[in-house]
């Protein structure tokens, strides 16, 4: 009679055996072969082998442990090389038991084109494919939206396709609406166009107030010239920069680029804010909340919560444009890693910090705030479905409660001819 396949512990225990003290990442799979969990570690030996002690055990771990069945390993030159291997397999697989991004799509942005004599100013989504100047990112499609109708109206840039450029024999509404300088047709010369374009390109990489200063004399100059009209559009350019200033409140003083994370976690539900600072300008946050159900890779005792949000911005910036800073509001266990890895993938320097005191401390406690709060609304939200729910089950006799409700719309003519 053969032996009982290994399963849970001791399988894991044979498995660490064979392994090397090189750094790599290591899956976990169920009985079907389905991953259960993605870890990277710096040694592979050493790591594999906790679990099978049982170290620094949580009970979901442990529900995690005993139901592996298999296990895979790859290794790797080095610990940033597996820290990016596992961000990429926890995206791909989905694994039951890892911190789970559930919205990774990518935010919307701003660009101005550079390979057209009208360069052009629109909203972009996805890959830099475009030849242009980039700017973002935006928490969302409304507020990329509402800065572009603004920065139209404030330094009249063209939206249109190239077709429609070279086609228009006379202005379009937009030129009629002053949202348009009408460079189609000539009714500004390239010179005239192109000072447009880098007051654009300054307001937008933070240089807001010269921008605005230099508006605001050119109007003072005209009004005592006796050119009111020409005073007047340019007192409408600076009230439309005035809007969008005034959109992108809490603008700190001391922070050019970063990107804030703040988590927050209660009832085995959390909830990431993400701030983006641009330019010297709040650009929007948006908040996730991440599943956290599962096991952590986890290491000698390290904080639980910052854990979680480590395996939260590992993936974030999967598909995302990496910033120059980033702030969080846990200190994180492979902060250096990340920020290795980070370096690699945006050709530059990447900076990580929690802070203690000062602008950057309140701009992360803000993000705390609005974390808590934005959990404390989901979990109110989901208990009044809950109780929805219980209510359906009462009416119609139902053990549990529905996972799925199915509506048919039975189409009929004046109550006849019934069609479902």
């Amino acid at each position: 009679m053969s032996p009982s396949p290994l399963t849970g512990a001791a399988l894991i225990a044979d498995e660490a055996k064979r392994l090397t003290d090189q750094p790599g990442v290591y899956r976990m799979m169920g009985d079907e072969g389905e991953v259960l969990y993605v870890g990277k570690a710096k040694s592979l030996k050493k790591r594999v082998i906790q679990y099978a002690q049982g170290r620094f055990h949580t009970n979901r771990i442990a529900n995690m442990v005993a139901l592996t069945r298999s296990m895979e390993f790859v290794t790797t030159k080095t610990e940033t090389e597996a820290l990016l291997l596992e961000s990429n397999l926890i995206k791909q697989l989905k694994p039951r038991f890892n911190v789970l991004l559930r919205d990774d799509k990518s935010f919307p942005e701003i660009v101005i084109r550079r390979n057209h004599r009208a360069p052009q100013i629109r909203k972009h989504r996805g890959a830099h494919t475009i030849p242009g100047d980039y700017f973002g990112p935006f928490a969302s499609t409304w507020a990329v939206n509402r800065t572009v109708n603004s920065l139209q109206k404030a330094f009249l840039l063209r939206s249109c396709s190239d077709s429609v450029f070279e086609s228009r024999t006379r202005p379009c509404m937009l030129h009629q609406i002053k949202r348009c300088s009408a460079p189609c047709v000539d009714l500004i010369s390239p010179p005239e166009y192109d000072a447009l374009v880098e007051e654009a390109h300054d307001f937008l990489r933070g240089k807001s107030r010269a921008v605005m200063k230099r508006l605001a004399d050119e109007m003072h100059r005209l009004a005592e010239d006796m050119e009111f009209e020409r005073a007047a559009r340019l007192r409408d350019r600076i009230r439309a920069l005035s809007s969008v200033s005034l959109e992108q409140s809490i603008n700190p003083s001391s922070t050019e680029e970063a990107d804030v994370f703040a988590l927050h976690e209660e009832g085995g539900q959390a909830c990431v804010q993400v701030f983006f600072f641009r330019a010297g300008q709040n650009w929007g946050n948006k908040a996730y909340f991440p599943r956290v159900a599962g096991a952590l890779d986890v290491e000698d005792g390290a904080d639980e919560l910052a854990a979680h949000l480590e395996a939260f911005i590992g993936q974030f910036y999967d598909a995302q444009p990496i910033p120059r800073l980033i702030l969080v509001s846990h200190e994180l266990p492979s902060k250096d890693l990340l920020c290795e890895a980070f370096a690699i993938k945006a050709g530059r320097r990447v900076d990580m910090m929690k802070p203690q005191r000062g602008e950057k401390c309140e701009l992360v406690k803000h993000a705390m705030t609005n974390a808590r709060e934005a959990l404390g609304r989901k979990m109110a939200e989901t208990g009044a479905q809950a109780k929805l729910l219980d209510g359906v089950c009462d009416v119609f006799g139902l053990e549990s409660r529905p996972e799925r409700i199915e509506v048919y719309d039975n189409s009929h003519i004046m109550g006849t001819n019934a069609v479902g």
